[in-house]
């Protein structure tokens, strides 16, 4: 089975980067970071990612903005986004509280993704 697209949006690089060492670790996973919301939208549109994980309060773009206008983009508006963030506002969206252990995190998107990614 290929490898599902995960792409990490995060201001704290290190927090990033750890993500995409555990995630890749799995083996089930192909992991782009950006730490800047508004690089995060060409980002997915050329990856093409299979899930966004997605921090709320970024410096230069907050995620719901980015959210909205990845959902406003024909070609990135189906790729479903978990937010990721240590503060959880809003229990309609599908939200990841800050910090996460990579079990709980593959549980999750293999929840979004229809449990495509279980080996």
């Amino acid at each position: 089975m290929a490898a599902k697209k995960v792409l990490v949006v995060d201001d704290e690089a290190g927090f990033a980067r750890l993500l995409k060492l555990n995630l890749e670790g799995t083996g089930k996973f192909e992991v782009q970071t950006e730490t800047k919301g508004s690089q995060a939208l060409n980002t997915a549109r050329s990856f093409k990612p299979d899930l966004i994980l997605l921090d709320i309060i970024m410096p230069d773009m907050d995620g719901s903005e980015v959210a909205n206008r990845l959902k406003n983009d024909p070609v990135t508006r189906d790729i479903p986004v978990l937010f990721l963030t240590a503060l959880v506002k809003n229990k309609e969206v599908a939200t990841l509280a800050k910090p996460i252990t990579t079990d709980e995190l593959v549980k999750s998107i293999d929840q979004v993704l229809g449990g495509s990614t279980a080996k």
